[in-house]
């Protein structure tokens, strides 16, 4: 069975001057996202950018992206971020998940953890709403957490997507195939489960995580650069990379 492949193309805190093909602008993600397509990339992970190229959760400038990229590739998902990225607190997240009222979108429970007292209401405005949910967990703990609102029925039923993060908190932000095995332990039921990797073992990682089941996740966001070290030529080239390479896993 051919594995999920999400795109995530620039992420929060990367720019031009780390790789001049990621996207920051609406008609450069627009591009980047039709040519990921191309290449084998079901879904978008998206972040939105201001006038000066930050991180931005605002509802106007998300619901302009949705619209054009549901018009200009109607075959391919979208996933918004409600990541705070130390800008954002939980009151303006669930603003944005309120006022955009998106199909998908990823919340991490760790940041969700900091207002305890909207916590219920993020995830009850989503279900209200239809917001399909992905629980960004970066380590066991952040599962023991989840699995805690879950019991308490924070987290409505239904909403069970992860995405277990490799390396992000690791040195250099760097991330092998065995990193996979402490998430899988702590959630072995795990059913709609994604997997994204930091550094350049991602395709390798993601490849290991592809053999258990699993959906992926590739892109600028997490890796800029193949197992060589050499940086890929831009976001499709990944995607087309790492295509290859399950293809060949599956041969």
């Amino acid at each position: 069975m051919r594995p999920p492949v999400m795109v995530a193309p620039n992420g929060a805190r990367r720019g031009k001057a780390d790789h001049p093909a990621l996207p920051v602008t609406l008609a450069e993600t627009v591009e980047t996202a039709r040519a990921c397509h191309a290449s084998g990339a079901e879904a978008l992970h998206l972040h939105i950018r201001d006038e000066a190229g930050a991180h931005s959760l605002d509802s106007g400038r998300y619901r302009e992206a949705l619209a054009e990229l549901a018009r200009q590739i109607p075959g391919m998902a979208v996933q918004i971020t409600t990541e705070a990225v130390g800008i954002y607190d939980v009151a303006a997240q669930l603003r944005c998940l309120t006022e955009v009222q998106p199909g998908w979108a990823s919340v991490a429970v760790r940041e969700t953890a900091r207002d305890l007292a909207l916590a219920p209401r993020l995830y009850a405005t989503c279900a209200a709403q239809g917001t399909r949910v992905q629980h960004i967990l970066y380590d066991t703990d952040d599962i023991a957490l989840l699995r805690d609102w879950q019991a308490r029925g924070i987290v409505r039923p239904g909403q069970d997507g992860v995405l277990f993060v490799l390396g992000r908190y690791s040195a250099g932000q760097v991330s092998s195939p065995d990193d996979l095995t402490p998430f899988r332990t702590a959630l072995p039921e795990a059913g709609d489960w994604m997997v994204c990797a930091f550094g350049p073992d991602e395709h390798a990682c993601l490849a290991a995580a592809a053999a258990q089941g699993a959906a992926l996740r590739v892109g600028f966001e997490n890796s800029l650069t193949g197992a060589d070290g050499q940086p890929h030529p831009d976001n499709a080239a990944s995607v087309a990379a790492l295509r290859q390479r399950l293809e060949r896993t599956r041969a």
